[in-house]
């Protein structure tokens, strides 16, 4: 298990709420307490330790209590296992051996002569938080890690001695580890007691301590092993580029690295053989394939701008074709593989220091005024041409397989009708520089050619060609994030919508030259799956994919292959191979298989109910490892009740599977105007601001308790995030359902999410089409939480980055201020320098934490982590 290191006091900022009184020191201190001693160990050696050379200098020498110090081993990465062995530097290979302790003691058998070292391992298991204090003696010296973490250290061999560390013990499986060395000065015998002393009111939940342990998924198994980031295929299909990144703690600094795999074909199946890894640099972005032979394009980025490098695989070489562009974007290779086309924003005017003045409401946007145009560069001789200039940003698209035309597009603000901008999508001629303007229109998502050049795939909204995407009933407005395929003919201006008796959302299209297919990624319920679609014959058919959620897809041109990076809510990230003409899929990797073996997970179900209309709201269910019905759990109900579903997706900012793991039962539904479900059903997202949303989840909510009888209906939280933090302020001016709620960036004012917001207006162009705080004040005011505030009686946890630039944290602060003023039960934070998303590494451990300490606190009945995280002031 790797560790979490504990976060900064600087990550945050603590608005407490002083109602609920922390335990008084002194009633802790006159509590009783008992010791649970370890009773068998993992031992590693004895091994014997030479000392250094002039390890007997006068002046620096190097003794026993330097050979402790010394890290022959990484604590923080040490996963203990009965037979593992540990190859060590005179090329032996001890292995870990279980070895019981004697009336508490535990033995080390020492060579005849020198220094001598040993590690003991041992897992304590808890269902709970627990201040203990561990307890170590012995008469040489040792030092103490938890989870890698230092806690107590005897340098100096002086007769047997104790020594203790007070820790906090989460609930979940932690690695206590003590390394030991035989110092030969010393001639007592060699050997070590443990054990975990806490308050006796603490052990009923359960403090384990075992040499064989029941791990169960921790924070750390998501956030701290390596992730797989993104994935690409060759043309050819022959090679896949795999970029893999990692947290490097205690700060919030990764790394990332690039491995490449040789694929082949045979008639025994998909065969891979990783052939290099690209180490050791600046972190790798957008590896872009060359349309012929083994070469690829990726970026790199530093204090001094961007650089694009050549890497050529059948010789290893790697060269920079462009370095330190100021400002550098995305590229893409022309087609005959002679020259890249890229990117580059230049600044905008600056104002003065004094004021600003907005030119737009897109002005309020950093950055904003900046303009990015496009460049080629010629890979001969490195001689460069700018393509476009104007007064509006130039967006890359794709080149035509013919390589005499660039697709690109253009945004024009047009405040006239929603969604207030328009797009263009222009073919530009490379020989003459002339553009076309192929079409004008709205809610656009992104084109690419046919493989003959003579269509263009386009991915937009239902209403992007008016009515000829739209599939709902009459007097409906459709979701225009509901996102629809089209074939347009760029000569006739013909279209042809392909997706629109298509129940899934499209977030990813392929059209390659290798066979007559498309093959779309698509949201399908709480699903991201591969569909192909034959044009000729208007026909969807599914790829197996082996995995509940595609979370990257890539599709070979030339060849019928694929490769995507998918997991399941019970199953960690794995990457896959897809022939797509044989439906024969191999793993390729699975980069956390060590890290996850032995690792306990609940099951998943599908758990559905008909809201009052006889509608089935999908939904699905997330049990603890070690399940038992006999007993009563606390229930986590996670919801968007947006435009979105909650997917399946593993680990994520919203674990679900490690909410399961702590011991709650975890309800995922899928309220109305979800895409992935057809556009009749995502329709009802418009101009509803959860006013259906709401009464499907309370009923959905109280169907579930009715039908499970091992929840506890008394112990029952919900969480949300964006609008599904909007959803948890709402759902609590309505119900007294819940014991706990936890809003993330929630919207408590539509209003003034409305004018505030970045997108609030942007995004209200669709969730609230053709309406107004004017027009609608049965939206903007009714719907709204904080007019509302003074129906909340359910504690409240209210979450917030300081830098939000999507949901504005004065959503929070004002729903805080309101329920302060009323008395209510409300506890803000605030995550300083924190965007929407809450990803700096420390903070967001913090973050997690919070979220479980506040839940442990309601619904179990636990309220010491959460005070200790958050003491009141």
């Amino acid at each position: 298990m790797r560790r979490i290191l504990p976060p900064a006091l600087a990550a945050l900022v603590l608005f407490n709420s002083p109602a609920a009184p922390r335990p008084a020191p002194s009633a802790a201190q006159e509590e009783k307490r008992s010791e649970v001693a370890f009773g068998e160990w993992l031992v590693l050696g004895p091994v014997p330790a030479a000392l250094p050379a002039f390890h007997a200098d006068r002046k620096k020498g190097f003794g026993a209590g330097d050979l402790l110090e010394f890290q022959e081993l990484d604590a923080a990465s040490l996963r203990p296992r009965a037979g593992k062995a540990v190859h060590w530097t005179d090329g032996s290979a001890p292995a870990w051996k279980e070895a019981a302790a004697k009336e508490g003691k535990i033995e080390l058998a020492p060579p005849e002569n020198g220094a001598a070292t040993a590690y003991l391992a041992a897992y304590i298991e808890t269902d709970r938080w627990i201040p203990a204090r561990i307890a170590v003696s012995g008469g040489h010296p040792f030092r103490v890690f938890i989870d890698g973490r230092p806690v107590a250290m005897r340098s100096r061999a002086e007769g047997e001695a104790r020594m203790t560390a007070d820790v906090k013990i989460e609930a979940g499986t932690h690695l206590v580890l003590i390394k030991t060395v035989r110092d030969p000065a010393v001639k007592a015998p060699w050997q070590l007691r443990a054990a975990v002393e806490t308050f006796d009111r603490y052990l009923p939940a359960g403090l384990r301590i075992s040499a064989r342990p029941n791990e169960r998924l921790s924070l750390g198994h998501i956030l701290d092993v390596p992730r797989a980031a993104g994935v690409s295929i060759s043309p050819d299909g022959t090679c896949v580029a795999l970029t893999m990144s990692q947290a490097l703690p205690p700060g919030d600094d990764s790394e990332s690295w690039l491995e490449l795999f040789q694929i082949e074909n045979t008639r025994g199946g998909l065969a891979a053989k990783l052939s290099q890894t690209l180490r050791g640099g600046p972190p790798i972005a957008g590896v872009v394939w060359a349309p012929q032979g083994k070469r690829f394009t990726y970026s790199t980025f530093g204090p001094n701008g961007g650089t694009i490098w050549l890497v050529e695989q059948t010789t290893g070489a790697t060269a920079p074709l462009l370095r330190n562009i100021k400002n550098l974007g995305s590229h893409v290779w022309s087609s005959d593989g002679w020259s890249i086309i890229y990117a580059v924003s230049e600044e905008g005017e600056k104002d003065s220091d004094l004021a600003k003045r907005f030119q737009s409401l897109e002005d309020r946007q950093p950055g904003w005024r900046n303009r990015s145009h496009l460049y080629r560069l010629s890979l001969a001789d490195g001689v460069r041409q700018r393509l476009t200039a104007g007064e509006l940003s130039t967006d890359l698209g794709a080149v035509s397989p013919d390589n005499r035309r660039l697709l690109f597009t253009r945004t024009v603000i047009d405040y006239a009708e929603r969604p207030f901008s328009l797009t263009e999508l222009y073919a530009l001629d490379l020989a003459t520089l002339r553009e076309e303007l192929l079409w004008k229109g709205k809610f656009f998502s992104r084109a690419d050619w046919s493989p003959n050049g003579k269509k263009i795939l386009i991915l937009g909204g239902p209403s992007a060609f008016g009515e000829a995407g739209t599939n709902v009933p009459k007097g409906f407005i459709p979701n225009d994030y509901d996102i629809q395929a089209y074939i347009f003919d760029p000569e006739t201006k013909a279209v042809e919508a392909v997706s629109r008796d298509f129940k899934p959302s499209i977030s990813r299209a392929f059209w390659p030259s290798a066979g007559e297919s498309i093959y779309f990624l698509a949201t399908d319920m709480s699903y991201s799956r591969i569909y192909e679609f034959n044009p000729a014959r208007k026909k969807f058919s599914r790829v197996e994919e082996g995995v509940e959620v595609v979370e990257h897809l890539d599709v070979a041109q030339r060849a019928p292959m694929a490769v995507l990076i998918g997991s399941g809510a019970a199953a960690p990230p794995q990457v896959v191979l897809l022939d797509l003409q044989r439906r024969e899929r191999r793993i390729l990797k699975e980069p956390n298989r060590e890290a996850f073996e032995g690792v306990a997970a609940g099951r998943v179900e599908t758990w559905t109910f008909k809201n009052k209309n006889g509608t089935e709201i999908d939904g699905y269910v997330l049990y603890p490892p070690g399940f038992d019905p006999a007993k009563k759990y606390p229930l986590i109900v996670n919801y968007y009740g947006g435009t979105t579903p909650v997917s399946r997706d593993f680990g994520g900012r919203y674990p679900k599977a490690l909410y399961a793991a702590q011991g709650y039962i975890v309800y995922v539904l899928q309220p109305s105007g979800a895409v992935g479900y057809g556009q009749s059903f995502s329709a009802f997202h418009v101009n509803d601001w959860g006013a259906i949303v709401a009464d499907e989840i309370i009923d959905g909510v109280r169907k579930f308790l009715a039908a499970h009888a091992f929840v506890d209906s008394r112990r029952v939280g919900c969480i949300g995030a964006s609008f599904g933090g909007f959803m948890t302020m709402l759902l609590l001016t309505k119900t007294n359902l819940f014991a706990s709620a936890v809003s993330h960036a929630g919207i408590s004012s539509i209003s003034s999410y409305w004018g505030e917001g970045y997108w609030g207006y942007s995004y209200s162009a669709v969730a609230a089409a053709d309406s107004f705080p004017w027009s609608r004040k049965d939206i903007f005011v009714n719907q709204s939480p904080l007019f509302n505030a003074d129906k909340i009686t359910t504690p409240l946890l209210l979450l917030h980055g300081s830098a939000d630039k999507n949901v504005p944290p004065g959503e929070s602060t004002q729903l805080f201020t309101a329920l302060k003023l009323l008395g209510r039960e409300v506890d803000y934070i605030q995550f300083f320098d924190q965007n929407h998303h809450i990803l700096a590494y420390n903070k967001r451990i913090l973050w997690t934490k919070t979220i479980l300490a506040w839940f442990d606190r309601w619904l179990k009945g636990q309220p010491e982590w959460w005070f200790d995280l958050h003491p009141p002031r």
